[in-house]
């Protein structure tokens, strides 16, 4: 019976062909079509003989030509708005039949195609097309002592069984109710927010990534970084992945991409993390400890943590002079350090240094001149010092992930013999240079190949948290000149911070007035032993967040990281200390 129905077959598709007057146009279907397959009968003659078909034969059926396209429904969720821009009439505008595809608006239950916003493992898995991932932080105001947002709390807040109101622009909670659905949100508009977070202290904000500057203090999930550009986005709580899924979304995922494009908000590859530490000198009672108990010893606690920034800066104020005597008198202020104590250095990570200090010519001329060859014969970026006026007062360039950064750096302090001269080593003095570098902030503000400009000042040294009078005018100044960062390296005690937003002259940035001491031995005193190391964030050319990192000084010589009480001790008093505004 098998040769029979095969035979039969071919005969009714060349009466078929011979019956056709239209050659029907042949169109790849978005899925495979089912072939027709001939099933044999009872009346069929038996398998010895040939089927020869008769006058009676019932004609063949006469074919209709396939569509050009598929047409698909397509379910949108209501709201849903990527920066400000409904996401439904973008996609519903376009125009696909050239790629075999009509689009037309779906209720849930019938479409063929839908769009999904989803969190965590579920963006990844399945059947389904993924746009890339959206990624949000939890913010409260800068001077905000508390650092973390437990996993759960953005949700509890969403539904109103939290502890405050969550506090959002309209485009976010667009988002978060496709997630979440109905929800207590407190929307404002995004250039309020700051202001509202401020007037209500149990309020937490929800901004998008882009939206992230210095005025505003990410919460941290636990041991995750918005930050860590190893950040995986399953395990983020608020990476949000949109996602196309139902019928062929592997085919129809890229024909939507350019519509949904903006839903990606951060790129790991446009990041770059910089650490910035305070005074720094490695000598007496430090450098006995580390002849003691070895050249790393100040670097084993914290080393590992600064290490992974992309760039570690250090401010030394003391110049490297080979065979450097260790003198731990307590009425020795003639300070250097030996060439393996670049080892500590080292051991953090450190890729650029700051030499504006007012030791920098303790050793005489000669050893000015002998620190700074040691530093460019071993490659290592250096500014704010020089063989002469002219170099110590030159910018230093620096480029990360696309980030151009220029660094500037100045001694407004005494004593003269550490100024740079025309012909002779040294800092670059503030005071004779002040216009000098006022313009060089403005022209290097201004020029398109550089993207940020960050000076720091050793100033007048104070052990008090907040800044005299004159640093906070002339830390404006470089502010207002177009200095992006503007870091105090002088002072041997944690000082106030002052953010500024993207709504502020000259757009986000921030003032660091002291950070206090890095690796020095001043033990007399609990301000002292405190410490400041400034985290700051810079994406796609712009400071997106300045992190307050505490540390506490042991053994004259080890700075550890500070506790949770002592944090937030430290914290409180260094926002008490910040000027008005």
């Amino acid at each position: 019976m098998r040769s029979v129905s095969i035979v039969l077959a071919l005969v009714i598709l060349l009466v078929l062909a011979g019956c056709s007057q239209v050659e029907p146009e042949i169109v790849t279907p978005p899925e495979p079509v089912d072939t027709l397959v001939v099933e044999p009968t009872a009346t069929d003659v038996p398998p010895t003989q040939t089927a020869i078909p008769t006058a009676t034969a019932t004609p063949a059926p006469t074919l209709t030509p396939t569509p050009a396209y598929e047409t698909l429904g397509i379910a949108i969720p209501e709201g849903l708005s990527i920066v400000g821009e409904p996401v439904a009439p973008r996609v519903m505008a376009l125009d696909l039949t050239a790629e075999g595809y009509v689009l037309e608006a779906a209720a849930e239950d019938d479409a063929n195609l839908r769009l999904r916003v989803m969190a965590g493992a579920e963006a990844e898995a399945g059947a389904r097309y993924l746009f890339g991932w959206r990624y949000y932080a939890p913010v409260v105001p800068f001077d905000t002592v508390d650092d973390l947002f437990g996993p759960d709390m953005p949700l509890d807040r969403w539904l109103g069984s939290g502890a405050g109101p969550l506090v959002m622009d309209a485009d976010t909670a667009s988002v978060l109710s496709v997630l979440w659905g109905d929800g207590q949100p407190r929307i404002v508009a995004s250039e309020n927010l700051l202001a509202e977070l401020q007037a209500d202290r149990t309020a937490v904000g929800i901004v998008p990534f882009e939206a992230l500057e210095p005025t505003l203090k990410v919460l941290g999930f636990g041991g995750l970084s918005l930050f860590d550009a190893a950040l995986e986005p399953v395990d983020y709580p608020l990476a949000l992945g949109l996602a196309l899924e139902g019928q062929w979304p592997a085919e129809v995922g890229p024909l939507l991409a350019e519509a949904l494009a903006g839903w990606e908000n951060r790129d790991a590859s446009k990041m770059t993390r910089l650490v910035m530490t305070g005074v720094t000198a490695m000598c007496r009672l430090t450098a006995a400890r580390m002849e003691t108990y070895g050249t790393e010893y100040p670097a084993l606690v914290i080393g590992e943590e600064l290490s992974k920034a992309d760039i570690t800066h250090v401010s030394n104020e003391v110049p490297f002079v080979s065979g450097c005597p260790v003198d731990t008198s307590a009425d020795n202020l003639t300070f250097c350090s030996d060439y393996d104590y670049w080892d500590a250095l080292e051991a953090i990570g450190t890729d650029i240094v700051g030499l504006s200090g007012n030791h920098v010519n303790d050793f005489g001329y000669d050893g000015a001149r002998e620190s700074i060859t040691f530093y460019r014969d071993r490659d290592i970026p250096i500014y704010g010092s020089g063989l002469n006026e002219t170099e110590a007062c030159a910018p230093m360039f620096y480029e990360h992930n696309g980030n151009r950064l220029a660094f500037l750096a100045a001694l407004a302090y005494e004593p003269s013999y550490a100024w740079a001269t025309d012909d002779l080593p040294g800092a670059c003095y503030f005071y004779n240079n002040k216009e000098r570098l006022l313009a060089s902030v403005a022209e290097l503000a201004a020029d398109p190949e550089v993207d940020m400009v960050l000076v720091e000042l050793q100033y007048e040294e104070t052990y008090v948290p907040y800044p005299t009078d004159n640093q906070v005018i002339e830390f404006r100044e470089l502010r207002a000149a177009g200095a992006d960062i503007v870091t105090g390296v002088q002072s041997h005690v944690p000082q106030a911070w002052e953010p500024y937003g993207q709504g502020d002259e000259g757009g986000p940035g921030i003032i660091v007035y002291g950070l206090g001491n890095l690796f020095f031995d001043q033990m007399w005193s609990w301000e002292t032993r405190t410490g400041l190391i400034a985290r700051h964030t810079i994406y796609d050319g712009r400071l997106v967040n300045s992190e307050v990192l505490t540390t506490v000084l042991e053994d004259y010589a080890q700075p550890r990281w500070a506790g949770a009480d002592e944090r937030a001790e430290i914290l409180t008093r260094i926002y008490g200390g910040a000027p008005e505004r």
